[in-house]
């Protein structure tokens, strides 16, 4: 297998960025991006040397280039700077108009270049594994809950339900009416135990015969 060239002449950086020779020697010769290697005269473009890591952050100015002001990419790289060594290639940048942003190299925050606003990510796959957890715990209902009926008005209509779940006593009793045994009415409502099955099915007679 080949390894990845690791240094670059100016001749070569301006083929693979889309960028000129002259953009290369001012950005030099300002301090705004010089290479990883290159002679105290730089009369010539051989004179400069670039690494793999500069190409990479020249391709990246390129591209916000075409969205940024130069100045405002002079500001940005100042500020980044505070952060890496060698910003445009060593921070994770995020763009949203012409501002640009920047993930911290120690930790998940996101801040906005030359400002100290921080913008948190919000991960959905977190949101989603937080809310399986608690989905799941609401299945650990306490040992006194099981085979309880209790009613609440705030819960399902002030409908009798069984204890510590939303599911009212009349939908067991209509699965039971229907044919289903125990069993199936748990694979579909898997928080309810037998003990609840049976309580519920008790409690709708109990209410017919009143009724009756």
């Amino acid at each position: 297998m080949s390894s990845v060239i690791r240094a670059f002449s100016a001749v070569h950086v301006c083929r693979l960025t889309e960028l000129s020779e002259r953009q290369l020697s001012y950005w030099d010769r300002t301090r705004f991006f010089s290479p990883s290697y290159a002679s105290e005269n730089r009369r010539s473009a051989f004179s400069r040397v670039y690494s793999f890591e500069d190409l990479i952050g020249l391709r990246v100015i390129a591209i916000l280039r075409k969205r940024i002001p130069l100045q405002t990419l002079r500001r940005t790289a100042e500020d980044l700077s505070k952060y890496h060594e060698r910003p445009w290639s060593g921070l994770v940048l995020y763009v949203a108009g012409k501002k640009v942003y920047f993930k911290e190299p120690q930790g998940d925050q996101i801040r906005k270049a030359g400002s100290p606003q921080i913008v948190f990510p919000l991960s959905l796959d977190r949101v989603a594994e937080d809310m399986s957890a608690k989905a799941n715990a609401l299945r650990n209902r306490r040992a006194e809950q099981i085979g309880q009926i209790e009613r609440n008005r705030n819960v399902v209509h002030n409908a009798w339900v069984v204890a510590s779940t939303r599911i009212p006593t009349k939908t067991v009793w209509r699965y039971y009416q229907a044919g289903f045994d125990a069993a199936a009415i748990i694979r579909d409502y898997p928080l309810l135990t037998d003990v609840d099955v049976s309580e519920a099915i008790a409690h709708e007679q109990a209410l017919a015969r009143k009724a009756g």
